[in-house]
């Protein structure tokens, strides 16, 4: 892919920026626009890939509304996540699982509902044909970061900077049963409810309505809107994509625990259980 001078600058400097866990150093209109942000993204995904990098599927931020103001960001991006930066749980023990905050900058960590593509939703999908692309559905913990001192940044360097996607840990899937209703499982997701703790302490709450009024309205947007952007891979079965926090991000650090308590009603979120996470 041939770039602009301008837009080989940001990629090589968010790559640098990664690769030796440094900040970046942008003024607030670098880059100047959404577009801009993408192309880079995207950009980087395709040098990553290059180098022998293998996506495993994407993240949707900002979908939680009630954080926008603290941010500064007033509407959801998505980037990419790789199989490098991709964890589960162990199948057969309980839904505990272990993540290194190595080479992260500023690391946070948010509860998340997270979605296995069984097939590539056909664009421009309803919502019934969503669920019908669905596999199954988790309860997992992305560790986002910035290279932007202080997690002050625009929408569009948060986008440039591959999403501020670092960590994503699955817990345990529960399968979606074919047929299953799309109004009464959007209505289960959205109703989850949400504890987190940090080494022991509650430090938020929050809900699935959090997050675009319920995960699978988040997806959904993410499907027909976010991917409507230039240059965006298309979507294949096997993809992992998570959702957005469904309390604030909190600042995490190496040998923490965290974990959460849910609760849930109705087809799979009645299944869906707390997630642990040790920090190394």
């Amino acid at each position: 892919m041939t770039i602009s001078a301008p837009l080989a600058g940001l990629v090589a400097d968010i790559s640098q920026a990664r690769l030796q866990a440094r900040p970046v150093n942008w003024p607030p209109n670098v880059p100047a626009d959404l577009p801009a942000a993408y192309a880079a993204a995207l950009a980087v995904r395709s040098e990553r890939i290059a180098a022998g990098e293998k996506a495993a599927g994407y993240k949707v931020g900002f979908t939680n509304r009630t954080i926008w103001p603290r941010y500064g960001v007033y509407a959801p991006i998505w980037g990419t996540v790789w199989q490098s930066t991709l964890s589960r749980v162990d199948a057969g023990g309980q839904n505990v699982g272990v993540v290194s905050l190595a080479g992260l900058c500023e690391p946070r960590i948010e509860p998340e509902i997270v979605f296995g593509l069984r097939a590539a939703p056909v664009p421009g999908c309803t919502l019934t044909q969503l669920v019908d692309a669905i596999d199954w559905i988790a309860h997992g913990f992305e560790i986002v970061h910035t290279h932007f001192s202080g997690w002050k940044f625009s929408a569009a360097q948060a986008v440039a900077d591959e999403g501020l996607h670092g960590r994503l840990l699955v817990g345990r899937p529960v399968e979606l049963p074919r047929g299953t209703a799309p109004d009464l499982l959007a209505q289960a997701l959205s109703g989850i409810r949400l504890k987190l703790y940090g080494d022991g302490v509650l430090k938020d709450e929050g809900t699935g309505a959090n997050v675009l009024d319920g995960p699978l309205q988040a997806l959904l947007h993410f499907v027909n809107e976010l991917r409507a952007l230039p240059g965006a891979p298309l979507l294949q079965a096997g993809d992992v994509i998570t959702t957005g926090t469904l309390t604030d991000a909190w600042p995490v650090l190496p040998g923490q625990t965290w974990h959460t308590e849910l609760e849930g009603s109705g087809p799979v979120a009645g299944q869906l259980k707390g997630l642990s996470v040790r920090l190394d």
